[in-house]
């Protein structure tokens, strides 16, 4: 499978019980092999350095919004101009198509509140999807990983006819961390029914579609 150069690409380590996240762009590709910039991860906003021979899940959008997946390991670095990241590309016919609600994740404030220790105490979610978000804490005791947690999301659509929705859920935190000196905590959600997750993933649309409009008009 041809991919477009400039295609954004999402990486997951493939081996590892880890839900960090790294994004890269396509910058080459030569028959199995695909060459990409150095990641930048999405929690850290930083640069990482992947070690030959580690594995990952990739997923893109191509031209028609079609996701796709496939497995892919490190085979070595190239230098250039740009330097770049070797990457072992499958046969077609292991690509894998994805569901939208899967990769749909908006970096977009939203209000959350978190029943604990029989109160409720409010948050803000710096991004969220489908699948989970991710709020800002005040210390990096103050939640544990794999803690399950009981939370209101609110949704504040621009579409008169949507107003403010409530999503009520369950979620298990993955995991906290700290960058540029905030406490971030993603979330897992696990009890959420087809109905909320409709919700959550017309809300990411929406968001995305007014930051779409914002950026051309720059």
């Amino acid at each position: 499978m041809e991919i477009k150069l400039g295609t954004n690409l999402i990486l997951e380590a493939y081996d590892e019980e880890s839900d960090e996240r790294f994004k890269c762009k396509v910058v080459e590709q030569q028959d199995n092999l695909l060459y990409i910039d150095y990641p930048v991860s999405t929690e850290t906003h930083r640069t990482v350095f992947l070690v030959e021979g580690t594995r990952f899940r990739a997923s893109f959008v191509d031209e028609l919004k079609v996701g796709y997946a496939f497995k892919t390991n490190v085979i070595g670095r190239k230098k250039g101009n740009i330097p770049t990241i070797q990457l072992m590309l499958p046969k077609d016919e292991e690509f894998q198509k994805i569901q939208r609600r899967e990769y749909v994740r908006v970096e977009t404030p939203v209000d959350v509140a978190i029943f604990r220790n029989e109160q409720f105490k409010q948050y803000v979610a710096e991004d969220i999807s489908a699948g989970g978000l991710a709020i800002v804490a005040s210390s990096l005791t103050e939640f544990q990983a794999l803690e399950r947690v009981e939370l209101t999301v609110v949704l504040p659509f621009e579409k008169r006819e949507e107003g403010v929705r409530y999503v009520e859920t369950t979620a298990e935190v993955t995991r906290v961390f700290e960058r540029d000196g905030l406490i971030i905590v993603p979330m897992r959600f696990t009890e959420t029914d087809e109905i909320d997750k409709q919700l959550i993933i017309r809300f990411c649309f929406e968001r995305q579609l007014q930051m779409r409009k914002k950026e051309s008009t720059i």
